[in-house]
């Protein structure tokens, strides 16, 4: 497997509420939480189109594109592919609608950015919580 084959490119959110908790999710069979979102499919027109995607099949809702502000471009190992790196755009977002856990998500939790209490994936823990 060549170098560019470990690469995984992603597009994910950052959904906050009132409180200001950010919202997390964990997939079926992976031990820790991490940010919505998802690969980019061939079919999507860019990187918002990809992130309303894997929101509503995910969560349920619908992302509100104006709302999108990117957040920031960041990298770490890949936390449920071993060998393999995650390579993220990341948004803040608004989304509408009720968020329920759908499809490959097993759980959703809100949490403290500052102090999760949860296990946290290292593409969320080191470098998009500390942003927020």
């Amino acid at each position: 497997m060549s170098v560019a084959e470990r690469v995984i490119h992603i597009v994910a959110a950052v959904i906050r509420d009132a409180a200001g908790r950010s919202l997390l999710v964990r997939k079926h069979g992976a031990a820790v939480f991490q940010q919505p979102g998802g690969k980019r499919d061939p079919g999507d027109a860019d990187e918002l189109a990809t992130l309303a995607r894997e929101l509503h099949e995910e969560l349920g809702c619908e992302l509100v594109r104006d709302s999108a502000r990117l957040l920031c471009h960041c990298s770490a190992p890949a936390a449920n592919e071993p060998g393999h790196v995650v390579e993220a755009a990341v948004y803040m977002v608004e989304v509408r609608g009720t968020i329920v856990a759908q499809a490959e998500i097993a759980e959703l939790r809100w949490i403290d950015p500052a102090a999760p209490d949860v296990p946290v994936a290292r593409l969320s823990r080191e470098h998009i919580l500390p942003l927020l």
